[in-house]
């Protein structure tokens, strides 16, 4: 396959270069377009009011280009202008820490998938319930392993498979399991600090409440070990409503 990798950790992110080895050692031929920084929960933003620049990385084997701007940014550039043909799918990831929830919406490594949905192709956000992980060979080869699995071809027009590792070696994640995204979200805070000067700044913090997660969606099944695939299709009506509406309205 040809595949577009992008995340929003950045280039030189440990996930990244570990999907990018086990893509090439499957013989997939990839064309990395990655932010030059972290770019983590930028959601959908693209770059309107100034120029991006563009730096190629070639370290280690590794070969990229790195993009100033928003993980959608690198696919809106990588898809226009940089790779000259369409890729055959688009991937995003490794990305340090779980997309499950409400992450989705937040999540720059979603996004950057969804942007090569919405262009109508495949695409896959893979993701891993650690901030802190500094090996993902493993859930990278395990990645690579799955992809020729999936029935590419089948799948509806601008899904997007959101795969997400439970924090733990490969060896002991348990069998992947098919799973709606938790409905929970975040209970926020902000903790209050001063700078040198004495000035208040805050610093979000939070996390999504234990009686609030299903037992049978992807938060609490990534909790006991899984790996989970969680199918998205980013149709925002609410027909439900529309429907309510209609009557009501007329």
């Amino acid at each position: 396959m040809n595949i577009l990798l992008a995340n929003d950790d950045g280039i030189q992110a440990v996930g990244l270069r570990a999907l990018y080895f086990a893509l090439v050692d499957a013989g997939h031929d990839v064309r990395v377009v990655a932010p030059v920084t972290e770019q983590s929960a930028v959601g959908h933003a693209v770059t309107l009011s100034m120029p991006i620049k563009v730096k190629k990385f070639k370290e280690d084997g590794f070969v990229g280009q790195g993009v100033y701007g928003t993980p959608v940014d690198c696919v809106k550039l990588g898809l226009s202008t940089l790779l000259g043909e369409a890729p055959d799918l688009v991937l995003s990831g490794i990305n340090a820490g779980a997309n499950v929830g409400v992450d989705i919406l937040y999540s720059g490594t979603v996004s950057a998938a969804t942007e090569g949905a919405l262009r109508h192709i495949p695409s896959m956000a893979v993701s891993m319930d650690s901030f802190s992980a500094t090996d993902l060979t493993g859930q990278a080869k395990y990645c690579a392993d799955l992809l020729p699995k999936i029935p590419w071809e089948s799948l509806p027009p601008q899904c997007v498979l959101n795969l997400n590792f439970p924090d733990c070696r490969i060896e002991d994640a348990k069998e992947m399991i098919l799973c709606p995204h938790t409905r929970a979200s975040y209970k926020d805070w902000y903790d209050t600090r001063k700078d040198p000067r004495g000035q208040s700044y805050y610093w979000l913090d939070g996390a999504i409440p234990p009686e609030k997660i299903s037992a049978d969606r992807d938060r609490a099944l990534l909790t006991e070990k899984h790996v989970t695939l969680t199918p998205l299709h980013f149709d925002f009506t609410d027909r439900e409503t529309m429907d309510l509406l209609s009557k009501e309205l007329g």
